[in-house]
């Protein structure tokens, strides 16, 4: 629990972000989870789209305000503005913009940025400071380098998909975007590190963050198993190749997780099962002995657990100190009372969408803490406010800008200010 001297502290204390300027370029999800982070700890993300906007606008059902919730969770917290790049007037703007940034953020195909001309060696001789962070799927460099990446690619490509299914060899896909959240994390670490090499240098740099090699990274100790056994990995549903018993189990009315991984959580489990005959079994008393006879010790314990309902197994193998859990769906995560007192779903009013919710940040820190602060923009809707915050350009600029459509602005009156 935060000390309530921290917590009283961080009401005058500014985020650990506040002041760092972030061009972001980026759509669909790795990229604007990256700086959904980066806007979360007090960073100001100016979200740059085109005329037909980040195309995860449209990633619904459901949808609120003629905005997918998919967008509305990952794009708040940035202020947004619509610039038609083709353009040369366009460009010529954003090229101003980018000088005063701090960091900028893409991920688009490699080279496209280059083909527009805000490539990292063109916007680096105007504005050496700059941070300049490009998302890809296998990474600026490579025989791979020109191909298409989305999740389902990238989980298949990467070998995620050969471990994660059934035990019958069908694959599932991870039931989230996990290569693209994974690099838009990896994308935060870089730029972060990045920030630190410029307080000692003075200079920005390059950061090249793939999905390849941050899911390579990620399954370390999958892969580290491989290197050192040769031994291809194949599907196992919800068991651990190297934990026995590491799995889910099927009780009178639904399935429970438990992981036991000592032989002090082994002799707890048995206890709890009322099996002490299992416990010092010559066959199951290790876990490498478990393991060579995983076979024969997994049905007895599937048979055990049907006896007993889940919530019966929970309250059993919590008091006798045994990691488990019901396995939850949403509903049940988003009005659990500690996702409610870790903030993890928070409530936004947004200018069409209304009342919505949003998830909360992940990261808690004692005397500056992340959280929500503006509602995802509406297309172009501080437009206007930027380009005469950052660039003094007047209304009358603007409105001829607008009407030559090299610039874009929302023309929905927001209910509050923003």
């Amino acid at each position: 629990m935060r000390p309530e001297s921290a917590s009283a502290r961080s009401a005058a204390l500014p985020h650990v972000l506040d002041g760092m300027r972030v061009l972001d370029f980026s759509h669909a999800l790795a990229g604007p989870y990256c700086t959904l982070l980066l806007s979360d700890y007090g960073a100001t993300v100016y979200k740059l789209e085109g005329r037909a906007g980040d195309m995860g606008r449209g990633w619904g059902p459901p949808f609120a305000g003629g905005i997918s919730s998919f967008f509305l969770g990952l794009n708040r917290g940035k202020l947004g503005l619509s610039i038609d790049l083709k353009q040369a007037e366009g460009l010529e703007i954003c090229r101003r913009l980018i000088d005063q940034m701090d960091v900028l953020v893409e991920n688009f195909r490699p080279g496209s940025m280059t083909r527009l001309g805000l490539g990292y060696e063109e916007v680096h001789a105007r504005n050496p400071r700059l941070i300049y962070c490009s998302i890809s799927g296998y990474g600026q460099e490579g025989p791979s380098r020109d191909e298409a990446a989305m999740d389902l690619v990238m989980q298949a490509s990467s070998g995620l998909l050969s471990i994660t299914g059934t035990e019958e060899g069908d694959s599932v896909r991870c039931g989230y975007g996990v290569t693209d959240v994974t690099a838009g994390q990896f994308a935060v670490i870089g730029i972060l590190l990045a920030l630190h090499a410029r307080e000692k240098t003075g200079q920005g740099q390059f950061i090249d963050v793939s999905m390849l090699d941050s899911m390579i990274s990620t399954m370390s100790s999958n892969y580290l198993s491989f290197l050192g056994s040769n031994v291809v990995p194949v599907p196992m549903g919800t068991s651990f190749p190297t934990i026995v018993p590491y799995r889910c189990y099927r009780a009178k009315d639904r399935e429970v997780g438990v992981a036991i991984g000592s032989e002090k959580l082994w002799s707890a489990f048995c206890q709890a099962l009322e099996r002490p005959d299992l416990e010092k079994h010559p066959e199951y008393a290790t876990n490498p002995d478990r393991i060579r006879n995983r076979a024969v010790l997994e049905p007895i314990l599937e048979g055990v657990f049907a006896q007993r309902s889940g919530s019966e197994w929970i309250e059993r193998l919590r008091a006798a100190g045994v990691p488990c859990s019901l396995v939850r769906n949403f509903g049940e995560v988003a009005i659990d009372p500690q996702s409610e007192l870790r903030g993890m779903f928070p409530w936004m009013e947004h200018p069409t969408a209304g009342r919505h919710q949003v998830t909360g940040t992940p990261v808690k820190l004692s005397d500056t803490p992340g959280r929500p602060s503006l509602p995802a923009p509406l297309l172009g809707q501080h437009t206007r406010q930027i380009l005469r915050d950052l660039l003094a350009l007047e209304n009358e600029v603007v409105d001829e800008l607008v009407d030559r459509r090299v610039l874009f602005e929302s023309t929905v009156s927001p209910k509050s200010s923003s």
